[in-house]
């Protein structure tokens, strides 16, 4: 089957990703589009295991203001080397999440991060709401992991949906970038200010 430029134009629009691992990419899923996001995702997921382990101890510490000057969020995401830190690409990555944790507030990056009391003081809460509907005792903890597995969606920033494309979590953006760019990076903090919040 021929794949045409404007396919490979719409798939590079809607992913980032090069040319030529476009057309790869629509070639092996014999032209559609939404088969190719997914087969450039899984290869993106690989390559940046594949990257996982190496140091990144370059990067930028960021700052984003909400229009009003009543929100920021001071983020540092680190990459291998300095020139991918002056990467358009990469600076664009580390604004989005600095806008991103603006916009949700999450609690950590990620799961384990987070204070254990918080987890078992969520876990008793979501215990005494399933007793009350009654269900069996096997059922209740399936219920509870359920109910912690969305609280970890929602307050850990690795799991939250994308702001900018909900289709897609922050891991996966962040997985997409590293394959993009081909370094690793790690989100490594950040803080969030309110105006008139205690952080």
């Amino acid at each position: 089957m021929e794949i045409t430029a404007a396919q490979v134009k719409e798939l590079r629009d809607r992913t980032g990703i090069g040319m030529m691992d476009c057309k790869g990419a629509l070639v092996e899923a014999e032209g559609d589009i939404d088969k190719a996001i997914d087969i450039l995702r899984k290869k993106g997921k690989a390559k940046a295991e594949r990257k996982a382990d190496r140091e990144a101890k370059d990067g930028l510490i960021w700052s984003y203001i909400h229009p009003g000057n009543k929100l920021g969020v001071l983020i540092e995401v680190n990459c291998e080397t300095d020139f991918v830190a002056k990467n358009e690409g990469f600076q664009e990555f580390v604004k989005d999440i600095a806008m991103h944790i603006a916009a949700t507030n999450p609690a950590a990056i990620r799961r384990e991060e987070i204070d254990m009391a918080l987890i078992a003081k969520e876990r008793e809460i979501y215990m005494v709401q399933a007793r009350t509907q009654n269900k069996p005792d096997n059922i209740l903890e399936r219920i509870v992991d359920g109910k912690l597995d969305k609280f970890f969606q929602e307050n850990c920033l690795l799991e939250q949906a994308f702001v900018k494309d909900p289709q897609k979590t922050i891991k996966d953006y962040l997985t997409e970038t590293i394959a993009r760019i081909g370094e690793n990076i790690n989100i490594s903090r950040f803080v969030r200010f309110q105006l008139g919040e205690n952080n």
